[in-house]
């Protein structure tokens, strides 16, 4: 595995203000126990969920997402490894994360997850050139609309798991159907791209949304930040309005259909693995 002193003066740290340093600090901790324990590299590890995407509440869990690279003897091994390392959830942390192999394959199915931890603004431990070579690859070879699918089919299940038919709803869910819906409007505004902004404000304003929703939503994520529960209440119009108008929108830009990975984009995502796992993995065991 590469040098811990050099890759660790490589590594960018980026962490909000808000964020609990105490909480930061064990989150550091338990990803210097899984590279140690499991014999990885992790050259991604940022946050995921409502911190990364703009609108925390004063109580949001931590949700610390990483992608690891094992040593090359394990690749080699006919009893492969499994291609997830979880560690246990304790009320405030959810730290886990994916083998390179199995971010390579859900981005070229159209996986929307590994596109957001490339983009998120806030982490915790990130080799630049990794991320950088990454993203540019993401961008080349993920299919908009296997991507727009992805995002369709979560934020219908949002939809109905948490509004229904019922026009009262817990407000800060909204944001969970709701960003789905402007990431839909994104990729329809911007048909050379497969890659949406992961910061809501950033996705909001990119996609052009309604000013009747943005006036909305700005006001919901200003009390989420300092409020630990929005209450409920009825779902405002607009928003609804515009949620199942992109959804319908959406499904007829974006009609599902059988779609075989591209061979050029397999090709170019296999190349991208081994070179990876050549920079990152230990020699193999003798």
């Amino acid at each position: 595995m590469a040098d811990g002193v050099q890759m660790a003066a490589a590594m960018i740290r980026s962490i909000d203000q808000g964020m609990d340093e105490a909480v930061v600090a064990r989150i550091e901790a338990r990803l210097a126990d899984i590279g140690r324990d499991h014999r990885v590299a992790i050259p991604l590890a940022i946050e995921s969920g409502s911190r990364a995407w703009g609108f925390p509440s004063p109580d949001s869990d931590y949700d610390c997402r990483f992608v690891f690279v094992r040593p090359l003897d394990h690749y080699l091994s006919p009893w492969q490894r499994r291609d997830v390392i979880e560690t246990p959830m304790d009320g405030i942390l959810d730290v886990n994360g994916w083998d390179l192999g199995k971010a390579l394959k859900l981005l070229l199915k159209g996986n929307a997850v590994i596109i957001e931890w490339l983009n998120s603004p806030i982490a915790y431990g990130v080799d630049p050139g990794f991320r950088q070579e990454f993203l540019d690859l993401a961008r080349d070879v993920a299919d908009r609309r296997l991507v727009a699918r992805h995002y369709l089919h979560l934020g219908e299940r949002q939809r109905r798991e948490y509004f229904g038919d019922d026009r009262i709803v817990a407000l800060k869910k909204i944001f969970y159907a709701l960003r789905p819906a402007a990431a839909l409007r994104w990729l329809r505004h911007h048909p050379q791209q497969a890659v949406a902004p992961m910061h809501f404000s950033t996705l909001l304003k990119g996609c052009e949304a309604p000013a009747a929703v943005v006036e909305i939503i700005e006001d919901l994520m200003a009390r989420k930040a300092v409020t630990r529960e929005l209450g409920s209440g009825p779902l405002p119009e607009p928003v609804r309005a515009f949620i199942d108008a992109e959804f319908e929108e959406s499904r007829n830009a974006f009609p599902q259909k059988p779609q075989a990975i591209n061979p050029d984009s397999r090709a170019r995502a296999e190349a991208f693995f081994q070179t990876t796992i050549r920079r990152f993995s230990e020699n193999p065991s003798p």
